[in-house]
């Protein structure tokens, strides 16, 4: 079996304290041993030249599969929403889904929760495990019957699988394109208020507590919804949410000149939200950091606000905005790499976001004060819908290897 030793690198390991020099020894497709090791005589070296050194990111909750954007952002595994041209309810359509980024990269798709992600009659959730499903989701949408979303986590807490739930309540939303707010009112935009999130919190969370199931918040972006996941963590629920760099770094005035790049599910929120979302991570009371990479080309942005497709392309800025949070004080590197590796393949299920011994040899080389900037013209993405366009970042992946294996 191939031996490697990568040698020379800063060791940004989301178990440690903090970034130290290493070793990280790699058998196969398997990490075996990290930290201060000897390098035996046998193993081919590979010489970090002082890079940090970190597990391939896993992006939990991506719209659409892109190589070009996830090896620019050093992504090496990716969890697919249901919420594809067909929904992915059928154990068919989830075996496909499988093979769809090999040999670049690993997809781990989300089985739809109900049949076409209506809401109305659940998904073969059991045969769509059997099938390589990862998790259960809601996708964009919020099930509003609650006795249909009770059967969904009784169901997936059996099977061993998390459900990942939209927190957005449908009835008081609508079809709102926006918070309400400042704003929304002097742009004329539909708006719902952002209590909308905390109350699809607050009844999965009792649906939660009557099943003992688990549950991700995929997005939570509100001071009340990470409020009401503190509380419930404290209780002991079996709970998690995560964020995107969008609601970390950008409030409802984005959306100034109706700037459909900016138009995201959910929208963005005001400025006092957006610094309870720092809080919530700088306090560990988000579990992950996403992308929710969504491109979109001109025929699903260039049209009015209120036409226009929420999302955005995330997979080529997600490292370069989350390190952020460590200059800025608000995480250390290890526990950033705990956010965007290692509680995500926690949530999956899956042996990889780690240097422990038997973890997926999935490992990316990060030039953190690398200078760039971010340029939608010339994104490597399927489309370059970023409200981040122009931003200088710092911050690049110079090398990617999957399963011990360099790209």
């Amino acid at each position: 079996m191939n031996r490697l030793a990568i040698i020379n690198g800063r060791l940004a390991d989301p178990a440690g304290g903090a970034v130290a020099e290493g070793v990280i020894l790699i058998e196969g497709d398997s990490i075996v041993a990290s930290g201060p090791a000897d390098v035996p005589a046998d193993a081919d070296r590979i010489d970090a030249a002082g890079l940090v050194v970190a597990p391939g990111l896993i992006d939990l909750g991506v719209f659409r599969t892109d190589k070009p954007a996830f090896h620019f952002g050093g992504i090496t595994r990716a969890a697919l929403m249901p919420d594809q041209s067909a929904p992915l309810d059928d154990p068919g359509l989830i075996r496909e889904a499988t093979r769809g980024g090999k040999p670049d990269f690993w997809v781990h798709p989300i089985a739809a929760a109900t049949r076409g992600l209506e809401g109305r009659e659940m998904a073969e959730i059991g045969m769509m495990q059997i099938a390589g499903a990862k998790a259960v989701g809601t996708g964009r949408q919020w099930i509003a019957d609650s006795g249909v979303m009770m059967r969904v986590l009784s169901y997936a807490a059996g099977l061993g699988l998390t459900v990942i739930a939209h927190a957005e309540d449908g009835g008081i939303a609508g079809k709102a394109v926006a918070t309400t707010g400042e704003t929304a009112t002097r742009l004329g935009l539909a708006a719902a208020p952002a209590c909308a999130e905390a109350m699809a919190i607050a009844r999965d969370l009792a649906l939660v507590r009557h099943t003992g199931a688990s549950i991700h918040f995929r997005l939570v972006s509100t001071k009340a919804g990470f409020d009401l996941i503190r509380a419930a963590k404290a209780e002991g629920l079996k709970v998690s949410c995560g964020i995107s760099p969008a609601y970390l770094f950008l409030s409802d005035l984005a959306v100034t000149d109706f700037r459909t790049f900016a138009r995201l599910s959910p929208p963005l929120r005001s400025e006092d939200d957006r610094q309870a979302c720092l809080q919530a991570v700088a306090d560990g009371t988000v579990d992950v950091i996403t992308s929710s990479h969504d491109p979109r080309g001109p025929e699903d942005k260039r049209l009015p606000f209120a036409d226009a497709s929420p999302g955005m392309a995330g997979a080529e800025t997600l490292l370069a905005l989350s390190l952020n949070l460590v200059r800025d004080g608000h995480v250390t590197m290890n526990r950033l790499m705990a956010l965007l590796c290692a509680n995500p393949a926690r949530i999956l299920g899956v042996p990889a976001g780690a240097f422990t011994p038997g973890s997926a040899a999935d490992i990316i080389f990060i030039d953190p004060d690398a200078p760039w900037q971010v340029d939608s013209g010339k994104m490597a993405a399927a489309a370059g819908n970023t409200p981040f366009d122009r931003l200088p970042v710092q911050g690049r992946v110079r090398k990617i290897m999957k399963g011990g294996q360099f790209l």
